[in-house]
């Protein structure tokens, strides 16, 4: 036997079987292979695909498609700096500098020894508390020049993550203002209970009473939601947990799988009661790998507690388990039918509708997607009742939002509100005296001018995922939504055309406008692209992606303008200077090898 199928039985046949040679489990095989290889080489690719029975381009592709999975070496200490515009509000650009300096390294390169590779990553979801990096999947927060001198000296001692101080992998709630979910005490088990006195039917008309609406940005009626999958045909249905919390500024999730998680477990649990499902799925974002080993202890607590697996709470035929699968860096995945693309072992791509997920959806089969805070807030329903949430927040928008606040301001972190509350409010509250614009729902979200600051926080006003971002007086909002497009440029699946190619001629024309090159042909081509997008993109994604560049061009022009040259039309592309190299090869430098002025 060689040595490479040696070592592909050693490492490959225990993973393998662990996940029953199931290709739906594919991402989870392969995350774990990388886990003990550092990267994925060809010949584990050769292997996996001839093992489940899928052809090896099925294999790459999944592998191609996610940021977090390297068909080559990386780093032993792999090194990835948040790169949200919040970080760099912090500093992290400097801060990256300096490590690579240390290194002697350009960004995405390995070390020459294979011992570090320092690159740049999208928001990791600590922007509460940044800049942050993470080494290893591991968040290490609050940095600073000290901190990056001795995360160099530890990485060049080649001291093992575990022996690092502790205090660098220190990651707190930062909750500022506690509303009724994050105030009310809990009992594992005692939502649940309730519900099952109620009965299916009896719990999905609570939901119904309290005018439920998802907390995913979409705004859905849970409980219309959840009709509609119990209603479906078939036998076979699935609860899906959105914890793909990818939007840039985003952070309320993670906070509530850290210290809320059985609420979470307990309303995932509970819309399994209610539609009649067996199985749950946690999709939790690979920012979020250090979580996994807390939420699977978690779950066996509630199995052992016979709050799940058969039977649960001795009712014969109430049988419900839940598995934590782990994406592997793609922000699309926050889009439900691309999760549950990936949830099934392939590149998360979204999916034509009709049909929807309640009727076609995991599998095929008739599929709930709820996100993080929607589940917790369920539990909460079942617990205190449908009338008694309605009766908070407003008329169409009722209960509470969970919002995560960072930027500048004093006390960045989680605010809970009744729906209804004033951005003014919240800006007073987290100490941002300065305020010049607000980004609310993320990058993805709408901006708001000091003007706007009276407006509310409602699906019926400014509706929002939970992201507020606070920008002072200091800052340049073109630089921000410049930020904001290379994000949707980098993250664009590539599926459809508008998005591929517009998020990319819009970046191309920012960066035109930032080298001094723009003029108000560009200003134009900014607004007919944004228009492009919006109407012709498959999913929200690319039909979202041009708007923080629409909003600062309306609210933020002067912004703009000023890097504007006065001339109509200014190529971007200087193909004289291009030509350099033909004129050195040729060792011509005469007027007749320059190209005139009127070309």
């Amino acid at each position: 036997m060689s040595l490479v199928h040696s070592s592909a039985g050693e490492v490959l046949e225990p993973i393998l079987e662990r996940y029953s040679r199931n290709p739906r489990h594919l991402m989870q095989i392969l995350r774990e292979t990388q886990e003990r290889l550092d990267f994925i080489p060809a010949w584990a690719v050769d292997h996996l695909a001839e093992a489940l029975a899928l052809a090896r381009t099925q294999v790459q592709a999944v592998i191609d498609f996610y940021a977090f999975f390297y068909g080559s070496p990386r780093g032993k200490y792999r090194v990835l700096f948040s790169d949200n515009v919040t970080d760099r509000m912090q500093g992290n650009t400097a801060l990256l500098s300096r490590m690579l300096s240390k290194f002697g390294l350009a960004q995405g390169q390995v070390s020459g020894d294979g011992l570090v590779s320092i690159d740049t990553t999208s928001c990791t979801g600590m922007c509460d508390q940044g800049p942050a990096l993470l080494v290893n999947s591991y968040p290490v927060t609050r940095l600073s020049s000290q901190r990056i001198d001795q995360i160099c000296e530890l990485i060049k001692g080649r001291t093992p993550l575990e022996e690092w101080p502790a205090e660098f992998f220190r990651v707190e709630d930062n909750i500022r203002y506690k509303g009724v979910l994050l105030s009310t005490e809990m009992v594992n088990g005692q939502a649940l209970k309730r519900a099952v006195e109620l009965g299916p039917q009896g719990m999905l008309a609570e939901m119904k009473v309290s005018n439920f609406r998802g907390r995913g940005g979409a705004g859905f009626t849970t409980g219309v939601k959840w009709e509609a999958c119990r209603n479906a045909s078939g036998e076979t249905r699935y609860v899906i947990c959105n914890a793909d919390e990818g939007e840039p500024g985003t952070f309320k999730d993670r906070v509530l799988l850290a210290s809320f998680s059985e609420r979470v477990f307990e309303g995932m649990t509970i819309a399994g009661y209610v539609i009649g499902a067996s199985k749950g799925l946690v999709y939790l974002r690979a920012e979020y790998r250090y979580m996994l080993e807390k939420l699977q202890a978690a779950l066996e607590a509630r199995r052992k507690a016979n709050l799940l697996g058969k039977d649960i709470l001795g009712q014969k035929g109430f049988d419900f388990d839940i598995e934590i699968h782990l994406g592997a860096g793609a922000y699309v995945c926050g889009e439900e039918t691309a999760l549950i693309e990936s949830l099934e072992g392939k590149p998360g791509r979204p999916r034509i509708r009709p049909p929807f997920p309640v009727t076609h959806g995991y599998l095929g089969k008739p599929t709930v997607v709820n996100n993080v805070e929607t589940l917790a807030k369920a539990s909460l329903i079942a617990q205190n009742g449908g009338a008694w949430y309605r009766g908070l927040g407003t008329k169409l928008s009722t209960g509470t939002k969970l919002l995560s606040i960072s930027g500048d301001c004093d006390r960045p972190g989680i605010y809970e509100y009744p729906f209804g509350v004033r951005i003014a409010q919240i800006l007073e509250d987290c100490g941002a005296r300065n305020a010049m614009a607000v980004q609310v729902g993320g990058a993805a979200g709408t901006c708001l001018a000091q003007h706007e600051f009276g407006r509310k926080i409602a699906f019926e006003d400014v509706s929002t995922s939970g992201a507020l971002m606070v920008f002072g007086n200091n800052r340049d909002m073109f630089e921000v939504a410049r930020n904001f497009m290379h994000f949707f440029k980098h993250e664009s699946c590539g599926f459809c055309t508008p998005c591929r190619v517009g998020t990319t001629l819009m970046c191309n024309i920012l960066d035109k406008i930032a080298n001094g090159k723009g003029t108000a042909y560009e200003m134009n081509e900014l607004s007919r692209l944004h228009q492009l997008l919006s109407t012709a993109s498959h999913c929200g994604l690319g039909q979202s992606a041009g708007r923080p560049v629409n909003d600062t061009l309306q609210k933020f022009r002067p912004s703009y303008d000023r890097r504007l040259s006065q001339k109509d039309f200014e190529p971007a592309f200087d193909l004289d200077a291009a030509l350099a190299p033909a004129r050195e090869i040729t060792e011509r430098d005469d007027a007749d090898a320059h190209l005139g002025t009127d070309l």
